[in-house]
């Protein structure tokens, strides 16, 4: 899985012109969910975003995490993460997982956020999404379950 994680003071996400997501402060955790990834891959990095301390203590040191912060997070499916475009010019996404697998495992990457006690707002998956957010610092982490960064 990849995921790129981004502080945010504000987020939305809107599906035909309805809001069907929203955040006040907290995350924004765009996932691409490759073929071959596991729940192992999935519980990785929702344990990650929840204990990765990108929130300013009060001493203005980026030392908390969202769950010391009160933040919530959107989570927003996102293929065009594995998009490879190291021949050509046009993204080939053959690294991507079918939709059923990745669907499952983005639900599931979900659900252990909200196991931490975190509200968890999420766009459609499969759908054109409007995303809107205020990146907070900015704020932008890549990780990926391959542990590449």
């Amino acid at each position: 899985m990849r995921i790129v994680v981004q502080r945010s003071r504000s987020a939305s996400v809107r599906v035909d012109g309805r809001v069907v997501g929203a955040i006040d402060r907290g995350l924004v955790v765009l996932v691409g969910v490759k073929a071959g990834d596991t729940e192992a891959d999935a519980a990785y990095l929702a344990d990650k975003v929840v204990h990765l301390r990108i929130f300013e203590d009060d001493s203005g040191k980026m030392n908390r995490d969202v769950l010391e912060t009160g933040g919530a997070v959107l989570s927003v499916s996102q293929f065009t993460l594995l998009g490879d475009v190291r021949k050509g010019r046009r993204p080939n996404y053959m690294a991507a997982a079918p939709p059923e697998a990745a669907h499952a495992l983005w639900e599931r990457f979900n659900e252990r956020l909200r196991g931490f006690g975190l509200r968890v707002e999420t766009g459609v998956f499969g759908a054109n999404m409007e995303v809107s957010l205020v990146n907070d610092g900015p704020v932008t982490i890549l990780l990926d379950s391959e542990r590449l960064f």
